[in-house]
């Protein structure tokens, strides 16, 4: 038996052409819609990280005091201010979706149509849930506190545009998922990738791949959050 199939490289340079070749043939054996996702996360995890970066930059660098979260995201509760009680709560709304979106795919593996509907509308439910509050947020700190993307009544002046930049943008992915997952539900419900029928706007045939792809999409958002909450509300 040779060293291939015993799973050893061959010396020197014919191992390093073997192993990169090997590379090649995994990745040319992905499908090119979960590829294609990949690298649409890897670049969106570029943008956010700068964005993150610059915030991080400006607010270590501004001679301003810089507004305190617990303060400019309180809640008012029974007249008693509670310290980023909202946050907690679209925190919370947010990464059980994650949970709700893992047990779709598991469904969605073992080709049980209508539990992995139920859960991607679960999942579409708790993205819809953050978004609403997520725009309850942004109405109380523009209409009652005077929160502006030029300035704000408790700090330095970056801090508006810093906070609708970033909760914009990543509230932008969370509503595009949640089309895409009752799309999904939908599509499961009625069969569609048991059937393979094909897509709306594409000739392709539909199957429970685009599940999974859905789940990478939707955990990416998930994680992005993580650090959103993070680096803007407890630093």
């Amino acid at each position: 038996m040779n060293n291939r199939a015993l799973g050893k490289l061959p010396k020197g340079w014919g191992g390093l052409t073997y192993d990169w070749s090997s590379d090649q043939r995994v990745f040319k054996g992905m499908p090119w819609n979960k590829a294609m996702m990949w690298i649409f996360l890897l670049s969106d995890t570029f943008i956010f990280c700068s964005v993150l970066i610059s915030y991080m930059t400006v607010r270590v660098s501004t001679a301003v005091s810089w507004p305190d979260p617990s303060v400019v995201f309180g809640l008012e509760v029974f007249g008693t201010s509670v310290p980023l009680l909202l946050i907690a709560i679209m925190t919370f709304v947010l990464i059980s979706s994650s949970g709700t979106m893992a047990i779709a795919v598991k469904y969605g593996y073992e080709k049980n149509r209508k539990l992995c509907a139920i859960f991607l509308l679960l999942t579409a439910v708790c993205g819809a849930t953050f978004v609403s509050m997520q725009a309850f947020e942004w109405t109380k700190l523009i209409l009652h506190e005077g929160v502006r993307p030029w300035g704000n009544p408790f700090g330095a002046e970056q801090f508006g545009a810093f906070f609708f930049m970033i909760t914009g943008f990543h509230g932008t992915h969370v509503t595009i998922g949640v089309i895409f997952l009752l799309i999904m539900a939908r599509k499961t419900w009625r069969g569609d990738f048991d059937t393979g029928r094909k897509g709306f706007f594409t000739s392709v045939t539909s199957n429970y791949r685009a599940i999974e792809i859905m789940g990478l999409y939707w955990h990416f958002v998930d994680l992005v959050w993580v650090f959103i909450f993070a680096f803007f509300y407890l630093w």
